[in-house]
């Protein structure tokens, strides 16, 4: 069998399933934060510590785990590549962006939300421009 096949599809089905998290969360968070009634709120946190710790956590880890074995595969002198610099900058950035959904997540479980749902309807745009730049990247893999 072929391992570097095997690794890549492993990354992509682990990917896809973060991403769908990384672009659901917020706006969870968007009807969070225009919910009025206690019962509301409830149900909204508990779906989105569910998707955060069940879903969104474990696609994270194992989208790394599958891409350093994909690098690793690959040979790491892949890093001299642009293409390769762009996409491992643009997943630290969702890296980061995954660890302030939970921040944010954090502070509607203690009822300290500060922020407005339009706040988290343009936030909720962060990871979709993040994914067309790396679908490109990595599709075209541009030299300079």
């Amino acid at each position: 069998m072929n391992l570097y096949l095997l690794f890549k599809s492993l990354h992509l089905v682990a990917v896809i399933s973060w991403m769908a998290g990384l672009l659901y969360l917020p706006r969870i968070f968007v009807y969070h934060s225009e919910a009025s009634h206690e019962s509301q709120k409830n149900v909204f946190k508990t779906m989105e510590r569910k998707l955060y710790n069940y879903i969104m956590m474990p696609a994270m880890l194992l989208s790394w785990l599958f891409g350093v074995l994909l690098i690793h595969s690959l040979g790491f002198e892949v890093f001299a590549e642009l293409w390769m610099q762009i996409k491992i900058i643009s997943v630290v950035i969702l890296t980061y962006y995954h660890f302030l959904l939970g921040k944010y997540l954090n502070d509607f479980a203690i009822n300290d939300n500060k922020r407005s749902s339009k706040f988290y309807r343009i936030i909720n745009e962060v990871p979709t421009i993040i994914l067309i730049v790396v679908v490109f990247v990595v599709v075209f893999k541009p030299l300079y």
